[in-house]
């Protein structure tokens, strides 16, 4: 329970044996890593943290994203949590892999709470479309524009939430106001040459930490049962984070 001075108490709830999911373990997924399993710890229930990524820690990561050794990003991340979680009742899993359409069921399950840190539209579409077809499912997709001058100078990013309940959607799917996420051409990241991988456009990383937090401050606002937006959009340069698109409230 948090007390605040001008309204009633804030009761976050977990239930026992929940699964987090995290996918994408870069530079937004690895900033909000080590504060949401501060978070998860201190209901002090049985719950697994699922890390998924594909990808490795190369030293030329430094710049934007926090880690400890050379690795495969999950592997490395999960070894990093264990260290902090100590003793709690949360479960470490790492999976060492990109989302594809042949494990998203094995990984995304029904009841899943799943953070989405990637930066690429297919694998937002792929999660979108599996969303869609689970009964019970919370997901808080984050991202941001690379730097790429005239066009883009880094500083924007948004925030999505899509909660699905008993078979029905109580909000959007990430895909609804966003198009450019079914219209995609790119190629999903497990289809891709080691140089395309390579070839990733540079970010800011306040940028990512900024967006990191407005998808921690999403999932403690749905733990509250108080979520109130589907979307924030937030830019660090003009200091905004304006929250987007109404929750409806459900019927009684």
């Amino acid at each position: 329970m948090i007390t605040t001075d001008n309204s009633e108490p804030l009761v976050c709830h977990i239930d026992e044996d929940s699964r987090v999911v995290v996918i994408g373990l870069g530079g937004i997924g690895g900033a909000l890593l080590s504060p949401l399993a501060m978070f998860l710890r201190s209901f002090d229930v049985a719950m697994r943290l699922v890390l998924v990524d594909g990808d490795k820690f190369e030293p030329q990561n430094s710049q934007r994203q926090m880690f400890q050794s050379i690795g495969n990003k999950a592997k490395v991340k999960a070894n990093e949590t264990m260290a902090l979680l100590g003793q709690s009742a949360v479960t470490i899993v790492p999976v060492d892999g990109y989302i594809t359409p042949e494990n998203i069921s094995k990984i995304i399950k029904d009841g899943d709470i799943v953070f989405l840190c990637v930066d690429n539209h297919p694998t937002r579409k792929l999660v979108s479309q599996h969303w869609q077809s689970l009964p019970n499912i919370t997901l808080i997709s984050g991202g941001n524009e690379g730097v790429n001058p005239p066009q883009e100078r880094g500083t924007y990013g948004n925030v999505q939430v899509a909660i699905r309940a008993n078979g029905s959607d109580i909000t959007v799917p990430i895909t609804k106001y966003h198009p450019e996420i079914t219209k995609t051409q790119e190629k999903m990241p497990h289809e891709q040459s080691c140089g395309e991988l390579v070839a990733s456009t540079p970010q800011i990383l306040f940028t990512n930490l900024t967006v990191a937090s407005a998808m921690l401050n999403a999932f403690f606002a749905v733990t509250c049962e108080r979520l109130s937006y589907q979307e924030v959009k937030l830019d660090i340069l003009d200091a905004r984070m304006l929250p987007q698109f109404p929750v409806q409230p459900t019927e009684p």
